[in-house]
Formats: C-alpha cells, sequence, structure tokens
C-alpha cells in the first residue's frame, strides 16, 4: 500500500475510538438502566474497568503485529480459519446490527427537535433509514472525508456532555437512584447492567480495524486504543450518574431524550434543544464512524477468503462500496421489521444483540493475546496474562447478564455461521482451482 493512502493519524484514530464509543448508547442507556437506579452505577464502574481490560489487550495485540480487521485477524492469526471466520461473522452482524441502533437513538433526540419524527413510529422508521444511507453515502465518498466527519462531531458532542455533568451535580438527588421494584435482586440488576453499558464501550477495538489506513499503525493504534478508551469511560460515568440524579426513574423510563430533559430542568427549554441537538450530532457522528468500520472490516475478511470476494471491491475513489451498501440494506431492514415496538424498545433489543455479537469477538481477542504471546520470542509479563484473562472474564460476564432469550439468539447466530464458513472455503478452493 501506498504511503499516500494512510490517512489516519493518531487524532483521527483516537477520536475513532472515542467517537464510535460515545454515540447514541450514553444518551439513551439512562432510559435502560432507569429501573435499577444505583446498581447500575456499579454497572458502570465494571464495565470501565472491562472496557479498559479490554484496551489493553488491543493495545498489546496492535504493538505485536498491527492487521486490518482488529480482533478478527488476532483470533485467526491465533486459532485458525474457522474460529477466525466465526469471530468475523459475529462482529459483522454486529456492525450492522450496531449502525441499526445508532441510527434509531439518532431518530430518538431528533424527536425532541422535530416532534412529528416521535409522534409515530413509522416517522421515526423513517428518520432512522435517512440516517443510516446519507452517512453511507458519506463513507462512499472517501475514508478522508469520514474522518474529518468524526473529528469534528467527536469534538461537538462531548462539549455539552461535559457541561451537563458539571451543572447536574450541582442539583444531583441521591434518592432517586433508588432501585425500583423490576430491579430484582442485586446480582440481576448489576449483571444486565453490565451487559448493557458495554454497548457504549464497543469500539475499543475501532483503531486496529482501518490499520492499512493508519499512520505508523504500530505506536498510532495502540495509543489511540488506550487515549479513547479513558476519555470515554471518565466521560460516561460522570454524565450519567448526573442524569439519574436529576430525574425520577419513572420519567427516565419512558422518556425518548432522557438527557435533553435532564438539560430542560436544568436550564429552561433552550438547554433542552441544545442537548437534544448535541445528541443527534453524536449519534450520527458515531454512526459516520462505525459506518468506515463496517466496510473496512469485511473487505479485510473477503482479502483473506473468507467473505465473499464482492466485499474487497472498492469503488473508483478506494472505499468498499458494497459492502457498504449491503450493511445499509440489512441495517434498514432491522429498522423496518422492528420499528413498531417503540424506539426505546427497538433501541433495547438491538443493544443486546449487539453487545453478544461483540463479546464473541473479545472472548477470542484475549485468548489470542495469551495464544500469540506464547508464540513470540519474548515470553509476556504475568500481570499482561492476568489482563487478558480478567478482559476474558468481564465479556463472559457480559454475555451472562445480557439474558436468556439474548444469548439464546446470538448461539443460533453463531451456529448458522458454521455452514456458511463451509459454503465459503468449498467457494474459495474451487475458485483457486479454476485459476489454475
Amino acid at each position: 500500500m501506498s504511503v499516500s493512502k494512510r490517512q489516519i493519524g493518531l487524532v483521527t484514530a483516537t477520536a475513532l475510538v472515542l467517537g464510535n464509543m460515545i454515540g447514541s448508547g450514553v444518551f439513551l442507556l439512562p432510559a435502560t438502566l432507569a429501573p435499577y437506579g444505583g446498581y447500575s452505577l456499579a454497572g458502570w464502574l465494571i464495565s470501565a474497568i472491562g472496557a479498559l481490560l479490554l484496551a489493553s489487550v488491543f493495545y498489546r495485540l496492535a504493538r505485536r503485529a498491527p492487521r486490518a480487521g482488529g480482533p478478527y485477524a488476532y483470533s485467526r492469526e491465533a486459532f485458525g480459519d474457522c474460529i477466525g471466520f466465526l469471530v468475523a461473522w459475529m462482529y459483522w452482524l454486529g456492525l450492522v446490527a450496531g449502525n441499526a441502533a445508532l441510527a434509531v437513538g439518532a431518530a430518538s433526540y431528533l424527536s425532541a427537535l422535530a416532534p412529528a419524527v416521535g409522534s409515530h413510529p413509522l416517522f421515526g422508521a423513517l428518520a432512522a433509514l435517512a440516517t443510516i444511507w446519507i452517512f453511507t453515502a458519506i463513507n462512499i465518498a472517501g475514508v478522508r472525508g469520514a474522518g474529518v466527519v468524526q473529528v469534528v462531531t467527536t469534538i461537538l458532542k462531548i462539549l455539552p456532555l461535559l457541561a451537563l455533568a458539571v451543572f447536574g451535580f450541582v442539583h444531583f438527588n441521591p434518592h432517586l437512584l433508588t432501585p425500583g421494584p423490576s430491579a430484582g435482586s442485586p446480582w440481576h440488576a448489576i449483571s444486565f447492567s453490565v451487559a448493557a453499558t458495554l454497548f457504549a464501550f464497543l469500539g475499543v477495538e475501532s483503531a486496529s480495524i482501518p490499520a492499512s489506513h493508519v499512520r505508523n499503525p504500530e505506536r498510532t493504534i495502540p495509543r489511540a486504543t488506550l487515549f479513547g478508551t479513558a476519555l470515554a469511560a471518565l466521560v460516561y460515568i460522570a454524565c450519567t450518574t448526573a442524569v439519574m440524579g436529576l430525574l425520577p426513574a419513572s420519567e427516565l423510563a419512558t422518556s425518548q431524550a432522557p438527557f435533553a430533559d435532564a438539560g430542560r430542568l436544568l436550564w429552561g427549554g433552550w438547554a433542552g434543544w441544545l442537548i437534544a441537538g448535541a445528541a443527534v450530532v453524536s449519534s450520527v457522528g458515531c454512526l459516520n464512524g462505525w459506518t468506515l468500520i463496517v466496510g473496512q472490516f469485511p473487505q479485510a475478511v473477503a482479502k483473506d477468503g473468507l467473505f465473499p470476494r464482492l466485499f474487497a471491491r472498492e469503488s473508483t475513489r478506494g472505499t468498499p462500496a458494497p459492502g457498504l451498501v449491503i450493511a445499509a440494506v440489512i441495517a434498514s431492514i432491522l429498522v423496518l421489521t422492528n420499528y413498531t415496538h417503540g424506539m426505546v424498545a427497538m433501541f433495547t433489543f438491538m443493544l443486546l444483540l449487539t453487545t453478544l455479537t461483540y463479546v464473541i469477538a473479545y472472548l477470542f481477542s484475549s485468548m489470542a493475546d495469551i495464544v500469540l504471546a506464547y508464540r513470540s520470542d519474548t515470553a509476556a509479563p504475568w500481570h499482561h496474562l492476568a489482563m487478558a484473562c480478567g478482559a476474558f472474564a468481564f465479556s463472559l460476564w457480559a454475555a451472562i447478564g445480557a439474558g436468556q432469550d439474548t444469548v439464546y439468539w446470538t448461539f443460533m447466530l453463531l451456529i448458522v455461521g458454521i455452514p456458511l464458513y463451509v459454503w465459503q472455503t468449498r467457494h474459495t478452493q474451487a475458485s483457486a482451482t479454476t485459476r489454475r
């Protein structure tokens, strides 16, 4: 690859990690977590620690050998093609479902600015579809343009969040964090909160996926991974705690724009509009970053022969246009088949499905860190191995906390990937034989 194609530096890579984390998740999670009160704060803390453990895993993997494809590439190198394919299959499904969730989150906050969007579920679905396709078009236009959008939207969304966190604690009411009657046992409440809040930290591996476009990837990717994760953790815990200490749980649970409602309570109607606008910017900025990933990731897998060659094709601008369009079509179908449930319920369903598909990649990446460390000439320090085991344990806990139904459907999707792997490998072998 020529040097000119390496268009992502440390600032853009950090913005990719931070921007991909801070999206619609942080703005809608107070509604999802409202019944669990103070237990959800324990979930946030555990997720932050787990995210930093995962960041340490990808830090070491990226320093050892940066690979386009991120978690898939490391899992394949450690465990072979079959595991690599299954990780890629589940991760790609998570990317598509996650983009659908981000689009729903953007539409949900857009309803605070344009009430007609929230007046009927179909209007919210149409707004989400428009968001998906607009950012698909931006990413088809080129990686450099997508990177500029990512940096600008990351800056715009962090400033209002920090302001809300600072001023929110002045009016913080700890009694509002009392768990509701539906919270269940502390173990159940905290475990669900861990699974739900992990969605907000998805993206820890973002800088490692477009490695072929990153300048000095051996240095840039590890640093961007740690910087982005640490900053996201600080912002998340501060601002969500402030919001949950401002609004009653009964109001949060039914709010389509909890951060906007909190801003309105603090400063009046204009603040609600401002924060709703920041939430829309945050959601679409996050969607922009993940749209870049949903094109780059299957392209890397297809170049290895484990996804159809269609995903490896590029437009005249050097972007994986076919993969971007396919992902946008499937995300649109997900939105249309779930829009009748309402935006918060639709978001929660896609949140848990996305989280579990990512967890598969995190489980194998954590173990790949250990396997590849033992294969190298230099023995890994014991604390590196301990952190990898901690990342594995955290990912497993998040899977358990997602609930039986979500685990069941995730497992079924994983099983479906086995015959797809057989078909793809036979097709690849047949194509290689024909070329001979």
